[in-house]
């Protein structure tokens, strides 16, 4: 059962925030990205077609890593092989260096517009934290690039799965609890911009806020989100009026 707004603001004392395509816009970044790589390539296609298979491919392929629960392959590994999966796909010649390069560009997004200004709204009152499916050397490098400083970046490598597993949201919450004993799980309001994400977060007991930027149904899921916002500047309005 969704908690109510009143709720909400007198309870949560933490936003926890996926990184990749909720802060940070992965698909119009890495579409910028690759433009001028597949037009050396003479690969013709739509960039943005281009740019969600590969999220689509990489995606699956670390679903599929977790759910063979045979040890955690790094973020960085998985976007590799999604990578040149889909260049094989769209008959693209390319090298390692090219597939390297690629899935590089992910370190360098940038907030969607209207992050920062929502974030420091948001920092008069929260503790905010990330937990990213991002690899821990690649969320260090993605630091200068998002612009804001928050209070924890937590890798999922720290768990050992990709979300939406349970242990990438029980170990945030270890992490989070024991550096602000003042926080428990009931006080943290998990932000994604994902379905899955949101799901998987209210299953292990965060209640959530759901960034629908893209203006899709969430879903027939009994683990409906307790907020749906359409964007960071909504969110901070309602969080902190």
């Amino acid at each position: 059962m969704a908690a109510t707004l009143d709720i909400i603001r007198r309870e949560t004392r933490a936003l926890v925030f996926d990184l990749y395509g909720t802060v940070v816009d992965m698909q119009s970044g890495l579409t910028e990205a690759v433009k001028p790589f597949l037009a050396k390539k003479g690969w013709t296609g739509n960039p943005s077609s281009f740019v969600t298979w590969w999220r689509r491919t990489h995606f699956e392929d670390s679903m599929i890593d977790a759910l063979l629960d045979r040890g955690h392959t790094p973020y960085r590994q998985v976007g590799h092989r999604a990578v040149s999966q889909v260049m094989d796909r769209c008959r693209i010649e390319h090298t390692q260096q090219d597939v390297q390069w690629l899935v590089s560009q992910i370190e360098t997004l940038k907030p969607f517009p209207d992050v920062i200004a929502a974030l420091e709204r948001l920092h008069t009152r929260y503790k905010l934290v990330i937990l990213s499916n991002g690899d821990r050397d690649m969320l260090e490098a993605a630091r200068p690039h998002i612009g804001f400083a928050f209070d924890r970046i937590v890798s999922v490598q720290e768990a050992g799965y990709f979300k939406p597993h349970f242990k990438t949201y029980a170990t945030a919450e270890n992490i989070i609890t024991a550096e602000w004993p003042h926080i428990e799980r009931s006080s943290c309001l998990f932000v994604a911009n994902h379905a899955f994400d949101c799901i998987g977060a209210k299953s292990h007991g965060f209640r959530t806020a759901f960034i629908d930027r893209r203006q899709r149904p969430f879903g027939q899921t009994p683990l409906q989100p307790d907020l749906s916002l359409a964007d960071f500047k909504a969110l901070a309005e309602v969080l902190v009026p």
